[in-house]
Parts: C-alpha cells; structure tokens; sequence
C-alpha cells in the first residue's frame, strides 16, 4: 500500500472533522448571540415600558394638582397636601431610578427622546405647583408638549425595539382644556 493511500483517507477524515468542529462553533456561536439578544431585548422592553408607565402616571398626578389649582379640568382635583406630594416625590424618584436603567440598556434615539419627555414633565409640574417661572407657558400648551414628547419617546423605544408599525394616532387634545367662559363673564 503506498503512503498516498494511507494519507487521503487520514486527510479526509480531518477535514471532516475540521469541518464539523467549525461549522458546530459557528452555530453555537449564533445560537448564543441570539440568545444574549433576546435577554437584553426583554430587559431593554421592561426598562422602555416602566419609564412610560410612571411618566405617564406622574402627568397624571401633575394633572389633578393643576385641577386644584384651577389651571385645567381634571378627572379628580388635587390640593398639594404632604400625602399627594410625598406620593408624587415617591413616583419622580422612582422615574429617576428607571430612567438609570435606560441610560444603560436604550439606544441613543430612545434616551435622547426620554430626556425631552423629562423635561417637559418638569414643566408639568414647575406649573401644577406654581413653582415661579420665567415664562407664561399655559397648561394646556405644557400638557399637549409632554403628550408630544412621550409619544416620540414611545415611537423611539418601538424602533429600538425594532417593533413594527406604531402606536397608533393619539387623540387630538384641545390646547386649552379650561372651562369654556359663560356668555357676558
């Protein structure tokens, strides 16, 4: 038997298992990056769908202590008691702590987005407990801007998500939501 017939069988069984091990590494390889993408997916949809919920429910509250001063119409007017303010500084630090885990987990767009949404929820509550500012910004003009910022914001955190479609079309807000005025007032 010569030495060529003894090496290509030898050689094909390398290559086989060269083959094999590459194509397995490959595999596992992709399998694990889909894995960790998914982990960090569910992470990033938790971090984005917690910041919207108290950001919303801190609008909310800054809503009805507005009502109470007589700023907007609202479902249930507040006056700015320690209880409502301790439950509003309890809501805000908590929207601290979640907008931590977006710097860590969001993309540029969506962190970019959450921060105007913070800003203009400041404004919200700047006007709801009459801190003094330097403008004349009405509520109505206030409230429709956060709803616009957190609508981006969502917008930002779908993309991100590389969910498809949208939303869906908020409903129109009036820009003033005060009552309307009786003839001759």
């Amino acid at each position: 038997m010569s030495l060529t017939s003894q090496i290509l069988p030898l050689a094909g069984v390398v290559l086989g298992a060269v083959t094999s091990f590459v194509v397995t590494s490959t595999n596992e390889r992709t399998r694990w990056r889909r894995q960790q993408a998914a982990r960090w997916d569910d992470r990033r949809l938790t971090a984005y769908a917690d910041y919207a919920h108290v950001v919303k429910e801190l609008a909310a509250h800054y809503q009805r202590l507005a009502a109470g001063r007589g700023l907007t119409t609202g479902p249930i007017p507040a006056e700015a008691t320690p209880e409502v303010l301790a439950e509003v500084a309890q809501l805000e630090s908590r929207r601290s702590a979640l907008s931590e885990s977006l710097g860590l987990l969001g993309d540029t767009d969506a962190n970019t987005a959450s921060k105007s949404v913070d800003r203009s929820l400041w404004r919200l509550e700047a006007l709801a407990r009459g801190v003094d500012t330097s403008d004349d910004q009405d509520w109505g003009r206030a409230y429709l801007q956060f709803r616009q910022a957190r609508d981006h914001y969502v917008e930002r955190a779908r993309a991100s998500l590389g969910v498809p479609g949208s939303a869906g079309r908020p409903v129109p807000l009036r820009a003033d939501r005060r009552p309307a005025q009786p003839p001759g007032s």
